[in-house]
């Protein structure tokens, strides 16, 4: 995001903004460099090393001048051929992670340690359980609009994310969406079949619970607005906000105490499990 800021706004809560970011990440020059350092090491050129992996001089030029991230296919090929024992594998995830937007990287640090992480969106489907092809769309409609190569990497990074749903030790995960933002056609429809499809397999695994509020289900705290509750990896209870770019990380205990409280309530008032797939069922049967 360009022209980023972060700073204390109030007690208890960390904001970070922005839209785009012009600066190369320190996680991808730090890359950059370790990659030129081994290729120099096994005395092999751009070129060769470009060819021994499978891709082109100006691409292995531009990771090590970290102008552009490496994904997680060239880090594999690259640390194969160079016989750096997983020494560049460690760093990807840190890669992956400066591809997303700026004002959120620090509460992806977070999250991707998180014991447990419960949502409430009422507007779009959470970014850990979106497809590829849900996540570029929404990227897509970004005002000022993002440049390809961009939205490329933001998607990348959002898809990167979703190693949580998977992870080991597994975390406990709870999403409630809105019913309307499931219905809202934020892509062509054979997009939202497809990520209708995908709530349904994610919803089956045993660390993961989906519900759905219900449309016309009358008021209730989540009309204030979308937040995280989440259990760090030192077990501290954190709040996450964010709106237009903007994102708030909520470590003051009594606001963080209310939030735990709303999720409860909305819980109660959302469809169960079953429910909420059988909905989702009949989405995908109707189109």
């Amino acid at each position: 995001m360009a022209n980023a800021r972060n700073g204390r706004t109030a007690k208890g809560k960390t904001a970070t903004s922005g839209a785009g970011a012009t600066e190369v990440p320190g996680a991808w020059s730090s890359y950059g460099k370790l990659l030129q350092h081994l290729r120099k090491l096994a005395g092999l050129s751009q070129p060769r090393l470009g060819d021994a992996i499978g891709y082109s001089v100006d691409l292995v030029a531009s990771v090590e001048q970290g102008r552009r991230p490496a994904k997680e296919a060239f880090t594999i090929a690259a640390d194969r051929t160079l016989k750096a024992r997983g020494v560049l594998l460690v760093l990807q995830d840190e890669v992956d992670r400066a591809k997303l937007p700026k004002f959120f990287r620090n509460f992806a640090l977070i999250e991707a340690e998180a014991l447990s992480r419960f949502s409430y969106d009422p507007l779009l489907v959470p970014g850990l359980l979106q497809t590829e092809a849900y996540a570029r769309a929404v990227f897509a409609g970004h005002c000022p609009p993002l440049d390809e190569e961009i939205i490329d990497q933001h998607t990348e990074g959002r898809l990167s994310r979703q190693k949580l749903l998977t992870r080991a030790p597994m975390a406990e995960l709870s999403f409630i969406i809105a019913e309307e933002a499931l219905r809202d056609p934020v892509a062509d429809m054979d997009v939202m079949r497809d990520q209708w499809r995908h709530l349904l397999q994610v919803g089956r695994r045993r660390n993961v619970e989906v519900q759905v509020m219900p449309a016309a289900s009358g008021f209730h705290c989540g009309k204030n607005g979308a937040f995280v509750v989440m259990e760090s990896k030192a077990h501290q209870h954190l709040g996450y906000i964010e709106s237009q770019d903007i994102g708030f990380v909520i470590q003051d205990p009594s606001e963080v105490s209310a939030f735990g409280m709303r999720y409860g309530k909305l819980r109660s008032k959302a469809l169960n499990v079953v429910e909420s797939a059988r909905l989702i069922e009949r989405m995908v049967g109707e189109t």
